[in-house]
């Protein structure tokens, strides 16, 4: 890629990736701040490796980290308990505890039919898929090359974002995933999605067929 007519300074280089990190809301990858800057990628990897040093050092609100495969602005997780007490809810959309176990299962086993979902959860959860569709974090990539060719699913770029993880490889222990819908508050009731049982004993269900089965999870990084 040319270089700018004149060469920016490395303090005026922070001091711009640093603005368009803050004002956006979203994770912004090398090759979109290197084009901004019509600078090489290294450079730009280099400048903000550097930036989110200096911002671990100072007694700053905010930090820099790495999500999605880029780089966000955001606040220091220190700091959650203020934030949280300023706006009462957490901000970001809740999930109900079947979504989070079907997504769970999505993220360990992907790419996955909707039957081979429901064969590990032993509910239906067309409503749920539709769900997790509709906001984002699951999408349909390609079909299985079986009797009916089901479309097979896998987690989105905006999944990373949710749970603030930079890679797949970024996974927590199944068991600690799962344990996420112990903590979130359930906006959606479990009964509305017409299942059967306790969300204990689905969860259990789900967690044993899946520690049942010889596959590794695929951790791949998801760049989609």
């Amino acid at each position: 890629m040319e270089h700018s007519v004149y060469r920016l300074e490395i303090a005026k280089i922070k001091a711009i990736v640093e603005s368009l990190l803050f004002v956006n809301e979203r994770p912004l990858g090398l090759d979109e701040l290197a084009s901004v800057l019509e600078l090489d990628k290294k450079e730009i990897e280099s400048v903000t490796e550097e930036l989110i040093g200096e911002y671990a050092q100072q007694a700053s609100g905010v930090c820099i980290v790495k999500v999605a495969g880029g780089y966000q602005m955001c606040s220091r997780p220190d700091n959650e308990p203020w934030i949280k007490k300023m706006y009462r809810e957490r901000s970001k959309q809740k999930l109900s505890v079947a979504a989070l176990e079907t997504l769970a299962i999505i993220a360990y086993k992907q790419p996955i039919t909707r039957m081979e979902i429901e064969s590990i959860r032993g509910v239906n959860i067309d409503g749920v898929v539709k769900h997790l569709v509709d906001l984002g974090l699951i999408k349909t990539e390609g079909r299985k090359e079986v009797i009916g060719r089901p479309f097979l699913y896998i987690t989105t770029r905006k999944f990373l974002e949710y749970f603030g993880l930079n890679h797949l490889k970024d996974l927590p222990k199944l068991e600690e995933f799962i344990a996420l819908a112990e903590h979130e508050k359930v906006t959606v009731p479990d009964e509305a999605s017409g299942e059967n049982g306790s969300g204990a004993e689905r969860r259990d269900h789900a967690v044993g067929a899946m520690n049942n089965e010889n596959e590794t999870p695929n951790k791949e990084e998801v760049t989609r």
